[in-house]
C-alpha cells in the first residue's frame, strides 16, 4: 500500500520502483511530458505553454491544498490572469492528469467562485518532481498525510466518472470536509486520516447543519 501511495500506480513505471531515478525519470519524460506535449500543446491553442508549464509543477507542489488562481498567480513568472489559469486548468482535468476540485455549496455560483482544491490524479505526479525518497516522505507525517489524501481524492475522481458522480471539498470558517460525493441528490462525506489516531471529525457535525449526507466516511488505519 504505501508503493502504491508513492509510486502512484501507472502499469509502465511499476516494475522500475526499485530504481527510483529511472522511475521519476520515465514518469517525468514519458508521461508528463508527453502529455503537456502532444495531448495539450498540440491539440488546443496554448498563447502562454511556459505558464502552462509552471501551473502543472506549482499544482503538483501543493496537491491536496486549495489554492485560489490568484495566489498561484503570485507565483508564476509569467504575465498572464486568473482566466487563463482557470483554463489550463480545466485542460489538465481533460488530459487526466490534475483536477481542480470545486467547493461544495447550495448553488452553482458558489461553486463556480471559489478556490480549487489541486488534486493530481496520480501520486506519481507528485513524488516524480521532488527529491525525496519513500522512506523519507514516510516520515514526515505532514508531507505523508498530504500524499495519503491525494491518493484517496485521485481514487474517488477516477472512479466517479463511471459512476456517474461528483467530487468536491467542503470547506467553513475552520471546519474542513477533505472529499464530498454527490450523486443524485444523495451525498456523502470522506476525510482522510493517514495517523494511527481515530479522532473526531467536527467538520461532520458542521456540514450536517446544512446538507444532510447519507454517509459520513473515515478513511484511514484507525
Amino acid at each position: 500500500l504505501e508503493e502504491y501511495i508513492y509510486f502512484g500506480g501507472y502499469p509502465g513505471g511499476a516494475q522500475l520502483r526499485h530504481d527510483r531515478l529511472r522511475w521519476q525519470q520515465y514518469v517525468r519524460d514519458s508521461l508528463i511530458e508527453t502529455a503537456i506535449s502532444k495531448d495539450i500543446l498540440m491539440l488546443a491553442n496554448i498563447a502562454k505553454p511556459a505558464m502552462l508549464r509552471q501551473l502543472f509543477v506549482l499544482a503538483c507542489e501543493y496537491g491536496g491544498q486549495i489554492l485560489s488562481y490568484q495566489k498561484m498567480l503570485g507565483q508564476i513568472q509569467d504575465a498572464g490572469n486568473t482566466t487563463t489559469l482557470a483554463h489550463y486548468q480545466q485542460l489538465f482535468e481533460a488530459s487526466f492528469l490534475i483536477s481542480g476540485l470545486q467547493k461544495y455549496a447550495g448553488n452553482a455560483v458558489q461553486k463556480r467562485g471559489s478556490s480549487p482544491k489541486w488534486l493530481p490524479l496520480n501520486t506519481a505526479l507528485m513524488t516524480a518532481m521532488i527529491n525525496d525518497s519513500l522512506e523519507t516522505l514516510r516520515a514526515n507525517p505532514q508531507a505523508w498525510g498530504r500524499l495519503v489524501e491525494v491518493s484517496a481524492g485521485a481514487h474517488l475522481v477516477n472512479q466517479a466518472k463511471e459512476a456517474g458522480a461528483e467530487i468536491y471539498y467542503w470547506r467553513h470558517v475552520n471546519y474542513e470536509i477533505d472529499y464530498i460525493i454527490r450523486q443524485g441528490e444523495r451525498l456523502a462525506a470522506v476525510e482522510v486520516k493517514s495517523g494511527r489516531k481515530k479522532g473526531s471529525v467536527p467538520g461532520f457535525e458542521q456540514f450536517q447543519k446544512s446538507c444532510r449526507t447519507k454517509r459520513n466516511i473515515v478513511v484511514g488505519q484507525g
